[in-house]
């Protein structure tokens, strides 16, 4: 992960804040297919299917699992709302 090119990471459920990580890549299970946000992606907004939220934070790949949700991809910021 090079510095200043960071993808900031939040992760909320309906009861709390899951996540804030910075981080170089995510993957995410969306509704239409698995796909991969990296630096400067186009902003999307998309519905999320059951599956691995997969990140990499520290130089280790981390994995949060979803039942269902949204994502939302904009300006190098992530931000999922999901049942957890």
């Amino acid at each position: 992960m090079s510095a200043g090119k960071d993808i900031r990471l939040t992760v909320l459920s309906p009861q709390k804040t899951v996540l804030q990580v910075q981080t170089g890549r995510v993957e995410l299970p969306a509704s239409k297919g698995r796909f991969v946000v990296l630096y400067n992606h186009a902003p999307v907004i998309t519905s999320l299917e059951e599956g691995d939220l997969v990140y990499e934070t520290g130089g280790r790949v981390e994995k949060l699992h979803v039942l269902s949700g949204f994502a939302e991809v904009n300006e190098n910021t992530v931000t999922v709302c999901a049942e957890i």
